[in-house]
């Protein structure tokens, strides 16, 4: 652990080997795999001007420890677009320092630097760890989701 201030910045092109094994990681504790070609897309689409989508890294000394996805969304509940915080997950060697609090707040100020009007997230139930921070930032509605396949 570095005594060194973690920095919060976008990701940049160059930062894919390090964001990879992190999403992988990501994937792995919610039991999901991607097909490669997922990866490269959603890799593309990070870097898209005309995509909705963003990518987050903290860094430590100038090692990626922590990434959060964003999707900006239309809503129909708010006149203002809607940020989903999609992904966030912070290398276990790294828990405990407030990274995920920090991303989650540079996530709040790019929200509120394109006019949004909500910021939400979703994570399981059983994940008590998540949670734990989860509650002391932010307030859970009390909203289930359900999936159908297509």
């Amino acid at each position: 652990m570095s005594s060194t201030p973690i920095e919060i910045r976008p990701l940049a092109p160059s930062d894919r080997a390090g964001w990879e094994p992190l999403f992988e990681a990501y994937l792995r504790f919610y039991e999901s795999e991607l097909p490669k070609q997922q990866y490269d897309l959603t890799w593309t689409r990070f870097h898209d001007d005309a995509e909705p989508m963003h990518a987050l890294g903290a860094f430590d000394d100038g090692k990626l420890v922590g990434i959060v996805h964003v999707v900006f969304h239309r809503s129909t509940w708010l006149a203002d677009t809607t940020c989903y915080l999609q992904d966030l997950y912070v290398d276990e060697s790294q828990r405990g320092r407030g990274v995920g609090e920090q991303l989650i707040e540079k996530v709040a100020l790019l929200a509120r630097e394109k006019n949004a009007g909500r910021l939400y997230w979703l994570t399981q139930e059983n994940n008590a760890t998540a949670r734990r921070l989860y509650d002391r930032v932010a307030v859970a509605p009390g909203f289930i989701q359900y999936r159908k396949a297509l």
